[in-house]
């Protein structure tokens, strides 16, 4: 299943990017890195079954197990892609929060964009670790 991150604004050179990267490399699913304008600008409509999560702050915030557990069962039910979605500034209008599939919260602070997205990529490595039985997520 293709991990696809759909993020507004350029993360350019920074610690931030640098961190993205880090786990990019370490996933073991394919991932695909979108950034679109601060305004304007969508993404292609998915040609296969497709799952859209949005981070927001109404979202379940969800132990790493509990999203493993998501991605797994959309992977075997034979989902191809699950796009993550990172807003502008302003966030995700009702109705796109109304039609997504997941809405995702990293806990009840606010975050910002670019250090969101680095979480973002940590527990999508940490998620697909999880299900292949690695020892990075180590529950007690």
């Amino acid at each position: 299943m293709l991990l696809h991150i759909v993020a507004r604004g350029k993360i350019a050179r920074s610690p931030e990017a640098d961190l993205v990267a880090r786990y990019e490399k370490r996933l073991n699913w394919p991932v695909k890195l979108t950034e679109l304008p601060e305004a304007g600008g969508k993404t292609a409509e998915p040609l296969t079954p497709c799952r859209t999560v949005l981070l927001d702050e109404r979202g379940k915030d969800l132990s790493s197990e509990k999203f493993a557990d998501i991605l797994s069962r959309w992977r075997d039910d034979g989902v191809r892609e699950a796009r993550f979605v990172l807003g502008a500034a302003d966030g995700h209008s009702k109705e796109e929060r109304d039609e997504a599939d997941l809405l995702l919260a990293f806990g009840s602070a606010t975050w910002p964009h670019l250090l969101a997205r680095a979480m973002l990529m940590e527990q999508l490595y940490r998620a697909t670790s999880i299900l292949a039985g690695h020892p990075y997520h180590r529950a007690g």
